[in-house]
């Protein structure tokens, strides 16, 4: 059989409530990833997910109830989704056959399908498909499950770090329970270390700071702890060291950079965050999903642009100086590049913070825009239309158009410059906050005089 029914995309995020049984030797010496070494054999062995595997939970349900059900694992690396659906095919007796959207096609669909026909009509055994990076697959290899999916010849689990509602067919959906994976705690991920630590690092005294900075050094994955864990004990075989301190951890083991994957949720989910702690005039905050975004290895020059978007749409009038400081903050940026130019655009997300809000421009515009798409094609009125011929102005085009410079105040009182049978309209609503609060003034004195007019 082809070697893609063997499991691909291994995952060893769980985490253990009890000294898990080995899966294989676990000495420092074994070729065998310590995480596949240390897999939970049993539904109670995985911590970290009490919402889905806990008394009571679905995960818990599902495995008790003696019936299994298609899936969709959706969560970060390193949290279990693997090892969850591998014990769903332990518990049920099922041939786990294991496929990578990444290296698999329909050649290799077909021949799992093959495979779990022969599981139900020669061994009266069931299937569990299992299909890591589900997200990979286009519109037509999902399909090519949804037959199968319904015919109960196959138990489908898929896995995914990516938004099933975006990335998978509605078909599929409808057909798979979707459960979210939650990133481990350091509650989780320390008893992980302990459990590894027990494993390969023998007697080797580790001081609690050096663990601390470990499970700091993982960011909620445990696949990423135990490798860290497997290179650690490299690392102190090679210099025969009897202790382990922060400053030995850091000197032999490169931290990788925050969770963060460019376009998908998680940097969705950031940019987000940053947006609502502007929005809600929290500079600290606000400088901290910056930073930590930059950190990931966000792009500065999206996040200048979402700045941008930030001042046209929380601040706009009630400080137009925000649109003005954040567009030089770009400008500089291009000019000196990272990191001095960072600088510039930290200035501009506290500037963005601490001002005045108002998203009455914001509002306005969509109001209007949504007006304009149900509203019939207006003519232009005659007064406001341009005359520069003289058949035109026979024609009426521009008469009776009051200039508003030769006006008192500079301000055609009663004038009406709206197409005819809209009426007066009041969409732009300004705010009393910052400069917003003066341009309401104006407004309301400007508005008086109309009425005035008319009377």
């Amino acid at each position: 059989m082809s070697d893609l029914f063997s499991t691909v995309g291994v995952e060893g995020g769980a985490a253990f409530q009890s000294p898990p049984v080995p899966v294989a030797d676990v000495s420092s010496t074994s070729t065998v990833p310590l995480a596949e070494r240390l897999r939970p054999r049993t539904l109670a062995d995985v911590i970290g997910q009490a919402h889905l595997t806990g008394e009571g939970m679905p995960l818990r349900i599902a495995f008790d109830s003696g019936k299994p059900h298609s899936m969709i694992l959706w969560g970060p690396p390193g949290v279990g989704k693997t090892t969850i659906a591998r014990l769903m095919a332990t518990a049920f007796e099922a041939d786990f056959i294991a496929l990578s959207a990444v290296l698999s096609g329909v050649k290799e669909i077909r021949e799992a399908i093959e495979r779990a026909n022969m599981n139900r009509n020669n061994l009266q055994r069931r299937t569990i498909l299992f299909v890591d990076e589900v997200h990979r697959f286009n519109k037509s290899q999902q399909d090519a499950f949804l037959p199968h999916v319904e015919s109960g010849l196959v138990t489908f689990i898929g896995a995914t770090t990516e938004n099933p509602s975006f990335e998978l067919n509605n078909a599929l959906l409808s057909r798979a329970a979707v459960y979210v994976l939650k990133s481990l705690d350091d509650e989780a991920l320390m008893l992980m270390f302990e459990h590894a630590a027990l494993a390969v690092l023998g007697g080797t005294l580790i001081e609690d700071e050096a663990k601390k900075q470990m499970v700091s050094m993982a960011d909620g994955d445990g696949r990423r702890l135990l490798n860290l864990v497997e290179q650690l004990a490299t690392a102190i075989e090679n210099k025969n060291v009897a202790s382990v301190d922060v400053a030995f951890v850091e000197t032999v083991l490169a931290r990788a950079a925050k969770r963060f994957d460019k376009g998908g949720d998680n940097f969705y989910d950031q940019i987000s965050a940053l947006h609502k702690s502007v929005r809600g005039s929290d500079p600290d905050a606000s400088l901290y999903w910056f930073c930590r975004m930059l950190d990931g290895g966000a792009d500065p020059r999206y996040l200048a642009r979402r700045m941008i978007r930030m001042a046209t749409e929380d601040i706009g009038l009630a400080d137009p100086r925000a649109l003005e400081m954040t567009m030089a903050a770009a400008t500089v940026y291009e000019r000196l590049g990272s990191p001095e130019g960072e600088l510039a655009l930290a200035e501009a997300v506290i500037y963005l913070a601490v001002a005045a809000k108002s998203n009455a421009v914001y509002a306005a515009y969509n109001e209007v825009r949504a007006f304009i798409k149900q509203d019939e094609s207006r003519p232009v009125p005659m007064q406001l239309r341009n005359a520069p011929t003289k058949l035109m102005k026979n024609l009426g085009m521009g008469a009776g158009y009051r200039y508003a410079h030769q006006e008192e105040g500079a301000y055609a009182a009663g004038e009406t410059y709206l197409p005819d049978g809209i009426g007066a309209q009041q969409w732009y609503r300004p705010t009393d906050r910052g400069l917003e609060a003066k341009i309401r003034e104006k407004l309301a004195q400007l508005r008086e005089l109309d009425s005035n007019y008319r009377k």
